[in-house]
């Protein structure tokens, strides 16, 4: 089972508390976009095996948005942080790279 903390409210709580809301960081296209940046936007996610940045919501709590490092094999969770932001936090970046050596992320825009 997955313990998460909201950044937004300071919960900790079982996943069961929160809803998935699917991968973070997306790039989104708007109005004038090729069908192609369309299809890629919906259709074509990452589903890694290992770290994994996701959009979590606080279901039964506050309700806000956040977003989640975890790794999908062992469960572990690296930390959680705003939705706002466009990148994982350095820390959350040093405490991943400390426990999967090698591990390199995407270029976040």
């Amino acid at each position: 089972m997955l313990i998460l903390d909201c950044p937004c409210c300071g919960v900790r709580g079982e996943e069961t508390e929160f809803a998935a809301g699917g991968e973070a960081h997306l790039k989104r296209f708007g109005p004038g976009s090729t069908d192609d940046q369309f299809h890629d936007y919906l259709f074509m996610k990452e589903n890694p095996k290992g770290v994994h940045l996701e959009r979590w919501r606080h279901a039964n709590g506050c309700g806000k948005w956040f977003l989640a490092a975890r790794n999908t094999v062992t469960m572990e969770v690296y930390g959680t942080y705003s939705a706002q932001t466009t990148e994982p936090p350095q820390e959350i970046k040093d405490k991943i790279s400390a426990k999967v050596p090698g591990w390199s992320w995407r270029e976040f825009s």
